[in-house]
């Protein structure tokens, strides 16, 4: 019996360490702030000290807002 991975089925997760800086213009304070008021996305506890992002809500929120900064 063969397997097929379908890689587009497959989350991908993002930690802070590789958003901060990388990808994100802001702090980690301001990463946590976003996130407790609702305007950034909630991150996935993966174990008892890992926390992640899938990079597809990463992504999203990302074309969110260029695409509202496109409007202004």
């Amino acid at each position: 019996m063969e397997r097929h991975t379908n890689t587009d089925q497959i989350d991908r997760y993002v930690r802070q360490s590789q958003l901060i800086g990388k990808v994100l213009p802001f702090s980690s304070a301001t990463l946590w702030r976003k996130v407790k008021e609702g305007s950034f996305p909630k991150p996935i506890k993966l174990g008892p000290s890992i926390t992640a992002w899938k990079s597809k809500d990463i992504s999203s929120w990302l074309e969110s807002q260029a695409r509202a900064s496109e409007d202004k």
